[in-house]
């Protein structure tokens, strides 16, 4: 099975090289900026042409949002824009117009509705400040040295690695990977090369694939398992929102930049702002670190994995909650065990947004039409079970995992799920797993069903 995934390296980079890079970073800048005032002025012409009157064909002519056809403008400008150009890489230019490019299409396709999600806004400048210094890199010389300490790439020479690449070194010299494309980044005061990588891997199974588990995410616990199993949160921001207060106290003490009058930084704050940055980074590894090592837990043991469709957006609309929600880092659990469960052989199931999984009783079925927050048990009045309300929400959400095996690869005749939870006449399902082909995703109704949108293939 053939599959795209990074490898993520942190660099030693030399004072030369941070020069080197930071230069590159600028022309990706430059480009960028340019050719974003370029099509904006040619929006504007057209519009302000179209108020007096002149028909369509009379206009001036379009700028193409295209990589290619922005590559076309800027090498017709570049000698009087750029005349340093031959300095760095073309892929530094690449890097700029290839954003600026997705970021047209983007906008473009979520005004006409074929983009999801939230709206996408006109792209904006990129600041020399604000914005993080990077550079992708396509073609030219890009490989791993065989002592797997270096890397080199284009113009930027041999790079030594903080930490070894044996990892995906023997996958190289092995011949099941081939690097498609370099990025160096710098994020918290650090250097980083990220590898696009297209991997050629096994097939796996996991540890039991008969196994169904569904995870039910909280702030309490990160996670409550249908086995029983509490998995609890390392809660990083709170631990280390101390120290960030204190560094983010020192840092109003400097004098910083102001925008107004055009006063730049004293090195002090820059100094200050850098150790605030890093502080933010260590608390990021830290959750990055905790997540990976659990999703990875879950798709190597289990077959089936049922997760919600949390609408972690509107969680984070709540003031009291918001902080606690995005530290937990609700949206990367799901999305990572999207892809692990492919990696390893098994299958995820999301249930839909509206399943009430925490007001339904998981022993007999019946379903509460309200269940306060701050009720941390379930009291089923029809059975008279007690259960913790996560324990018995991750419980629901196993159990969908029969109904997905009986409605097979298709819809079935169920009503669709809504806003509402029904009180009475909820039956609960079977828990026994099926057996399905791996690799699959797919959303349950709340009656046992699924739903047309869903049953799509993980890819």
């Amino acid at each position: 099975m053939k599959t795209v995934q990074a490898y993520r390296f942190a660099l030693d980079l030399t004072s030369g090289q941070v020069r080197d890079v930071l230069a590159h970073a600028r022309a990706a800048r430059v480009a960028h900026n340019w050719a974003l005032a370029r099509v904006k002025a040619v929006m504007d012409q057209r519009s302000a042409e179209r108020s007096y009157g002149v028909p369509d064909e009379l206009l001036t002519p379009s700028l193409s949002w295209s990589l290619a056809g922005l590559r076309k403008a800027w090498n017709a400008a570049k000698n009087d824009v750029a005349p340093w150009w031959g300095g760095v890489s073309k892929e530094a230019f690449n890097t700029g117009l290839d954003a600026l490019a997705r970021a047209l299409k983007n906008w473009a396709d979520s005004r006409t509705g074929k983009r999801a999600g939230r709206p996408a806004g006109f792209p904006r400048l990129k600041s020399r400040r604000r914005t993080a210094p990077s550079v992708r890199f396509t073609t030219g010389a890009i490989r791993v040295e065989p002592d797997r300490m270096h890397v080199v790439l284009p113009r930027l020479g041999r790079l030594k690695l903080h930490e070894s690449a044996r990892k995906l070194a023997r996958r190289l010299e092995a011949g099941t990977a081939r690097i498609m494309s370099a990025a160096v980044r710098r994020d918290g005061g650090r250097w980083h090369v990220s590898f696009t990588v297209e991997v050629e891997r096994v097939e796996r199974h996991p540890a039991r694939p008969d196994s169904v588990v569904g995870v039910d995410v909280g702030i309490k616990h990160l996670a409550v398992l249908s086995t029983g199993e509490l998995v609890p949160n390392p809660r990083h921001l709170a631990g280390a929102q101390t120290r960030l207060r204190a560094l983010g106290r020192a840092l109003s003490r400097k004098t910083g930049p102001d925008r107004r009058t055009g006063r730049r930084p004293s090195k002090r704050w820059e100094r200050a702002a850098a150790r605030l940055g890093q502080a933010h980074a260590r608390v990021a590894n830290l959750r990055r670190d905790g997540l990976h090592k659990l999703t990875t837990r879950l798709a190597r043991e289990h077959g089936t994995v049922v997760v919600e469709d949390l609408n972690v957006t509107g969680m984070l609309g709540n003031r009291s909650l918001a902080r606690h929600v995005a530290d937990a880092g609700f949206a990367q659990i799901r999305r990572q065990l999207a892809y692990k469960t492919q990696w390893y052989g098994g299958r995820i199931l999301v249930a839909d947004r509206w399943y009430p999984s925490s007001k339904t009783c998981s022993g007999c079925g019946a379903a509460k039409a309200k269940l306060a927050l701050a009720e941390r048990e379930y009291h089923c009045e029809a059975c008279g079970l007690v259960v913790d309300r996560d324990r018995n929400a991750a419980l629901n959400l196993a159990a969908l995992a029969a109904a997905f095996d009986t409605a097979g690869s298709g819809p079935v005749a169920a009503r669709g799920a809504d806003q509402k939870t029904r009180v009475r006449g909820q039956v609960a399902t079977k828990r026994e797993p099926g057996t399905t082909p791996v690799g699959q995703t797919g959303t349950v109704s709340p009656q046992g069903g699924t739903t047309d949108r869903v049953l799509t293939r993980a890819h």
